[in-house]
This record gives C-alpha cells, sequence and structure tokens, in this order.
C-alpha cells in the first residue's frame, strides 16, 4: 500500500502541501552578521537596533528630508523615535522593510491589542537579547544554523577569538572575511602585523609564505565554513595588479589546503552618499567576466557567489549552469523585496532546478532572521508550487517525499553538501 507521502498527488492538492513542506522545513542561514550572546554588543537586537538599521534610516530621510548630519547627532532611543514617527505614524510603513518590522513585531508578539504606538512599542521590546532569546527568535524564524561573519582584522572581533570556547555557541557558525586583506591591503598589513605576523605588500615567498600561515591560523582559530569576500565593480582577473597576487599565491592555495570554498557578494558601491554613513552605500552592476575567469582557472575552487544588482542575475544563473563548482544564493539587501525574490527566485529554478540556495537574511539585527525567513518561505512556496503544478499537468508523479527533499535542499542542505561540512 502506497503510503500518504510517496502517493502521487493532484494538481490541485500541490500548493497546500508545497506551503506546509516550506514551512516546517528547517534553515540554515548561510550569511548572516549575528552573533551568539557572548559576543556581547557585537549581537544587535530590540527595537531601536530594528528601526537605526541603515535600510530604515535611508527611508526615514528620504521622507522626512531632514538634514542628515543633524540626524547623526541624535541619541540612538531619538533617532529610533523619529523613524518610527516618519515612517510609522506619517506615512503607512508599505515598503518591504517597514512592513518587515510590522511583521516581526506582530509575531513576537509585541503588539496587544493593536497598540502600534511608540510608546508600547519600545516599553515590549527594550530589553537586550538574552541566549533564552536568540533561541526564541531563532525557533519563530524556522533557523537552525546560523553562519556569522568574522573579520581576523578586526582589534575586538580579535579579542574574543582569543578567549576560545567563550566566543562559541551551538548553532552559530564562522566564516572568514577577507575583505580588508583584497580591498584595503595596507590597513590588513597593519592589523597583521599588530598579531606578530611578519607581512607586507611585497611579492616574495618569504611574505607569501606569512601570509598563508596568517590565514591558517585564523583558519584553525575560528574553523570556519567558508572564506567570504565583499566587492564592487573594480575586480578584474587575471591582471598584474596585487590583489591578483593575493588571490593567486594566497587565498587560493589556503582554499586548497584546507579544503573550504570561497564566497563572493559582488555589487556594493560604498558611500554613494557619504552623508548618509552605513545607509549610504549602493547598488552597481558588476562584470562577471573575472568570476568566469576565476572558475576556469581553478576548476578545483568551490565558489558561493551572489550579485545585488538585478541586472546581473540572468548572467550569473547561466554561468551557474556552465560551472559546476558555482553554487549561486541569496537576494539580499535591494533585492530582498517580494516582486524581485519571486522573479529571481523563479528564473533560478527555471534554468537550474533546485541546485542553488534561494536565501541568506544578511541580517544584522536578531529579530530581522524572523521576517526575511518568513518572507522566503513565501516566495518559495510560491514559485515552487506553480513549478510543481505544470509537472503534474505534464504528467511527472509529484509525491510529498520528492517536495520534502527538494525543499531540505533548497534550505539547507544544498549548502552543506557544497561546502562539504555537516551541520
Amino acid at each position: 500500500m502506497t503510503s500518504q507521502r510517496h502517493r502521487r498527488l493532484a494538481p490541485q492538492d500541490i500548493p497546500a502541501v508545497v506551503r506546509q513542506v516550506v514551512k516546517r522545513t528547517p534553515v540554515t542561514d548561510i550569511h548572516t552578521h549575528l552573533y551568539p550572546p557572548a559576543m556581547g554588543d557585537r549581537l544587535l537586537s530590540g527595537i531601536e537596533a530594528l528601526l537605526t538599521y541603515h535600510y530604515l534610516i535611508a527611508e526615514a530621510l528620504r521622507s522626512d528630508r531632514q538634514d542628515a548630519d543633524a540626524f547623526w547627532t541624535r541619541a540612538t532611543s531619538d533617532q529610533a523615535a523619529w523613524i518610527w514617527r516618519v515612517l510609522f505614524e506619517h506615512q503607512s510603513p508599505l515598503s518591504e522593510a517597514a512592513r518587515g518590522v510590522v511583521h516581526t513585531l506582530s509575531r513576537l508578539g509585541v503588539v496587544r491589542d493593536g497598540a502600534w504606538t511608540w510608546e508600547a512599542v519600545r516599553a515590549a521590546a527594550r530589553r537586550a537579547a538574552t541566549p533564552d532569546d536568540v533561541e526564541r527568535v531563532l525557533a519563530l524564524a524556522g533557523v537552525d544554523q546560523v553562519v556569522m561573519t568574522n573579520d581576523p582584522f578586526d582589534p575586538e572581533e580579535r579579542a574574543w577569538w582569543w578567549r576560545g570556547a567563550e566566543a562559541r555557541a551551538a548553532r552559530f557558525y564562522a566564516s572568514l572575511r577577507i575583505d580588508r586583506l583584497l580591498n584595503q591591503p595596507e590597513s590588513a598589513v597593519a592589523q597583521a602585523r599588530q598579531q606578530g605576523y611578519a607581512v607586507s605588500l611585497d611579492r616574495t615567498a618569504a611574505n607569501r609564505a606569512e601570509w598563508q600561515r596568517f590565514l591558517s591560523d585564523w583558519i584553525t582559530q575560528t574553523t570556519p565554513v567558508y572564506v567570504a569576500w565583499s566587492l564592487g565593480a573594480d575586480w578584474e582577473f587575471p591582471n598584474e595588479s596585487l590583489r591578483t597576487w593575493f588571490l593567486d599565491e594566497v587565498v587560493v592555495p589556503v582554499l586548497e589546503t584546507h579544503e573550504l570554498a570561497l564566497a563572493l557578494m559582488m555589487g556594493v558601491e560604498r558611500q554613494v552618499n557619504p552623508q548618509l554613513r552605513d545607509a549610504g552605500d549602493g547598488v552597481v552592476t558588476v562584470s562577471l567576466a573575472p568570476l568566469e575567469a576565476l572558475l576556469r582557472t581553478y576548476p578545483q575552487i568551490r565558489v558561493l557567489a551572489t550579485a545585488l544588482a538585478r541586472e546581473n542575475q540572468h548572467e550569473l544563473t547561466v554561468l551557474a549552469r556552465k560551472f559546476p563548482q558555482l553554487m549561486i544564493f541569496g537576494c539580499w539587501w535591494f533585492l530582498n523585496t517580494t516582486s524581485l525574490m519571486r522573479e529571481i527566485t523563479a528564473m533560478r529554478v527555471e534554468l537550474l532546478g533546485p541546485t542553488f540556495i534561494p536565501q541568506h537574511s544578511d541580517a544584522r539585527v536578531l529579530e530581522q532572521v524572523i521576517y526575511k525567513w518568513d518572507l522566503t518561505r513565501e516566495v518559495l512556496a510560491h514559485v515552487l508550487s506553480d513549478r510543481y503544478e505544470a509537472l503534474a499537468t505534464a504528467g511527472w508523479p509529484v509525491t510529498e517525499d520528492a517536495i520534502q527533499r527538494d525543499v531540505r535542499g533548497l534550505l539547507s542542505q544544498n549548502f552543506w553538501d557544497f561546502v562539504r561540512r555537516s551541520p
């Protein structure tokens, strides 16, 4: 007798099954800026952190046209109160980021009896996050594992890692961010020297070995699941630049030695409007030719890649069809909207099947994972329902077991298989 999960589903029954499977499948959030509570104020949480995140700062300054310099002179609590008035009282919170705050507060049970006032919201959500709060938020978001962003060139974070086990926590996995090495090498030299490494910008065998030792030591210290690099439109490869020397002579050999993947986050244009500080970063369309050359030059290196610009999405997806060692992931930042996520996710499924990673939260505030993953599940269920219905209509036997397998891959297993680690 055929079990319920093995039973062939009728096309009209598929959407309900897909929604349930997507809803209950745990997530591995493969890129965040979250940290365990042991890392102190590195973990941002609470209503003031949600409201003063750069998404909402830029929106509020646009809506009110207030002078940005005056905004930065305010205390954080005053900034949050002003943003609430501008975006939630003087207008409806229709943007994805503003609606996300509403969704998050509702899911947390912060607002009671429809009391959407600043006084009620702030009073109900003031305290700092505890380990129990972290567990509760991750459970609400359906997140099992969280990958942090860990910078070996950051003096404050470095102190936590030197404390050893106290900086580790269940659910939280490290990733080693090497932006400073490849984007600001002079700063990287200064920070590495402070840690006792005799590094420089010289292209010598001794310097190559010392930089490799630096990265290898940090890999041993943090046990990252991948090495990460965020970049804009200025990357060229191959060429004679110092950046290419670092990639060829330091980064790639270390990746090979430690069997680690490289994660590329492409397309951030820093400080388009410097007055907005962190809220002033923008988006740029990047050339994918350097990525293609990197994949061709080093077929043994596994690369996770995401692009911030909508204009890059189709080419990046086609590139993943041609290079099996490329895993594309995420709809982040300016792509984290319902309409763009549906478009991009549908296109990826149509070209790649279930062999990609649809989202990462990129969360910098703990509670952001709630609305970001709820939205991802909504979009993914919508896209997959359409595809499975079309597949069933074409005559293929669609079963709940098959749906569970595919969704588990998309939300977690594809990542762990690709980085060759186990959660």
